[in-house]
């Protein structure tokens, strides 16, 4: 019998910086910037990192599921 090995790599963060953002999504840095309608938190230590919930609502939007406008509402 043949056993097989599967490594997952689990992030347990919820907040993403900009290229990790784009990388979630699937896009270079440059057209994640161009394209993605979703705004950084901005902490009060002046980072700005992008909400993997928002980045999902985002993409789900993009894929037709999900009423847009409420979408783009919680997006801000």
């Amino acid at each position: 019998m043949s056993t097989a090995t599967l490594n997952l790599r689990v992030s347990p963060r919820r907040m993403l910086k900009p290229g990790e953002a784009a990388e979630y999504c699937g896009r270079p840095s440059k057209r994640f910037q161009a394209e993605c309608p979703v705004s950084p938190v901005e902490f009060p230590n002046g980072d700005r990192l992008y909400d993997m919930r928002d980045l999902d609502a985002w993409l789900d939007c993009l894929k037709g599921s999900g009423d847009a406008d409420d979408i783009i509402a919680r997006l801000g």
